[in-house]
């Protein structure tokens, strides 16, 4: 993908529902907080090519394993929850039964101790790690009207990632931020020297206040020995005419009108943060030394040490989120 001085992702030109399609089994729209599918799609068409290994370590219902295997990748997945473990490994035999050209395998357990499910064969060779911390509540759920449920007035569902306090979701932000700083360490002995963690987040509000949990997450990379390369947007909105459309959960827009009801002047988010890290790469071998009694022996030099910390941009191109509406 050329470089460009822009770096917004195109990653939502058609809904989520219509992204999904036929190409996820019956109960994946339970999940509460599913990424986008050309949203991962369009991270793994940019950091990786055909053949290359993909890990979520809290892969959900498997969104990032199926648009691996669907681009000819390979895809391993880690899932707390037990049902949506499972789900996820049915969405990868669907794909396979729809052409599928990647394998993929997901193993049920905690994303902190992932090196721990992960066979070790796998150790040291994932290209590239795509996950999204939980966050905001909400933002999560679908509403069902009367007429629907058959109970009055608008009832939300499907807005809870499980009863289990343990589960990640359920918990306060330092400790959040603290865990997911023990999955990305996780992730960094599990990246090849090089390999890329896509992190997809956004802010949120919390009793009226403001959340950073992008320059948390970000925070939490670089804790966990990784180094920061990109800092991209994704877009939840789509472009029609230069103008971007809004696509807000019903609650998203319930949540605004009351707080510009209070006098909180609170906007609808059109985009995620995409945050890109890198593990670090290896060092190049040095050259040999000439014998001592040469009058050309090099004078030995430390490693160069790698501090390229700046932050690149990309652009989507059409390739990417266009896979997702197939």
């Amino acid at each position: 993908m050329p470089n460009s001085p822009l770096s917004v992702w195109n990653t939502a030109p058609t809904s989520a529902p219509a992204q999904r399609g036929d190409r996820y089994v019956t109960g994946s729209a339970a999940h509460p907080a599913k990424m986008l599918p050309a949203l991962a799609a369009h991270a793994i068409a940019t950091y990786t090519k055909p053949g290359d290994l993909v890990l979520d370590p809290m892969c959900g219902i498997g969104t990032t394993l199926v648009e691996a295997v669907r681009l000819g990748r390979h895809a391993l997945g880690v899932e707390y929850e037990p049902a949506w473990a499972h789900l996820a490994e049915k969405n990868l035999r669907h794909a396979e039964t729809q052409g599928a050209t990647g394998g993929g395998s997901v193993y049920l357990g905690d994303a902190r101790q992932a090196t721990g499910h992960i066979p070790t064969a796998f150790h040291g060779l994932v290209d590239l790690v795509v996950t999204s911390p939980p966050y905001g509540a909400s933002v999560h759920g679908q509403v069902r009207s009367t007429r629907e449920s058959g109970e009055r007035g608008v009832t939300k569902r499907h807005y809870r990632y499980s009863r289990d306090p343990n589960n990640l979701a359920h918990v306060g932000l330092d400790a959040l931020v603290e865990a997911f700083t023990e999955i990305l360490t996780q992730c960094r002995h599990l990246l090849r020297p090089g390999g890329h963690a896509v992190i997809t987040t956004r802010p949120f509000r919390e009793r009226g206040e403001l959340i950073d949990l992008p320059s948390a997450a970000l925070a939490a990379a670089v804790s966990a020995g990784l180094i920061p390369a990109e800092r991209n947007i994704a877009l939840l909105a789509g472009i029609r005419d230069g103008r971007l459309i809004a696509r807000p959960s019903f609650f998203q827009m319930k949540n605004v009108r009351d707080a510009r009801r209070s006098g909180l002047p609170l906007a609808i988010i059109q985009h995620e943060d995409a945050l890109v890290v890198r593990k670090a790469p290896p060092l190049p071998a040095a050259p040999p030394l000439r014998a001592p009694n040469s009058e050309h022996t090099p004078t030995p030099r430390a490693p160069r040490k790698d501090t390229r910390s700046g932050f690149n941009s990309r652009t989507c191109t059409g390739r990417g989120s266009n896979h997702a509406d197939s």
